[in-house]
């Protein structure tokens, strides 16, 4: 349950920040910035990539201290990208130091894993990489230069159904390969 309610407040943070900077000072805000990392962090404690999530934890708290130093909106609204950057790096480092994000989480349903299955989860996790990329950049850009709704919209709403769409497109592209590989390795009768 504390799983779920961390995973709501922060898919709910860019609309958090919207709203509480209409009622308070964005150094009001730092402090739900840094605990919503620590708690993140804490909350990944003995899993494999918890030293990154803790250097995320860091870098979240740079953003709180700058927002509550200098009272600035722009930190706050930076976390976005400090989450794609870490989500990344997650993936990106898995790519050299296997197996790749998405295969770990193919082998939970599929433990033995073939070659070929190897393959297209590393190219997605390639794919996935690119995603944070650019909607990172995104990220980037409406926080510096776009209007507060328009960062909130974007991070709040618009990058969580561009996942979606990445997931579901990802699904129907892995239901459509293993029809294929089931019809090429079926005899011709």
């Amino acid at each position: 349950m504390a799983r779920v309610a961390l995973w709501l407040l922060t898919a709910a943070y860019p609309l958090l920040v919207y709203f509480g900077l209409a009622h308070v000072q964005p150094r009001d805000l730092a402090l739900l910035l840094a605990a919503l990392a620590a708690l993140r962090a804490l909350a990944r404690r003995g899993h494999a990539e918890a030293r990154l999530w803790w250097w995320s934890a860091a870098g979240a708290a740079l953003l709180a201290g700058a927002a509550a130093l200098f009272n600035q909106s722009l930190p706050l609204k930076l976390y976005p990208v400090l989450v794609n950057a870490g989500l990344l790096a997650l993936f990106g480092i898995s790519l050299w130091q296997g197996p790749p994000v998405v295969e770990r989480l193919a082998r939970l349903t599929e433990p033995e894993l073939d070659v070929r299955g190897q393959r297209y989860t590393r190219r997605v996790t390639e794919i996935w990489c690119v995603f944070f990329v650019i909607n990172g950049g995104i990220a980037l850009f409406t926080a510096c230069w776009a209007d507060d709704r328009i960062w909130a919209l974007y991070n709040g709403l618009v990058s969580y159904v561009l996942i979606g769409l990445l997931m579901g497109g990802e699904f129907l592209v892995r239901q459509w390969v293993r029809r294929r590989d089931a019809a090429r390795a079926t005899p011709a009768a």
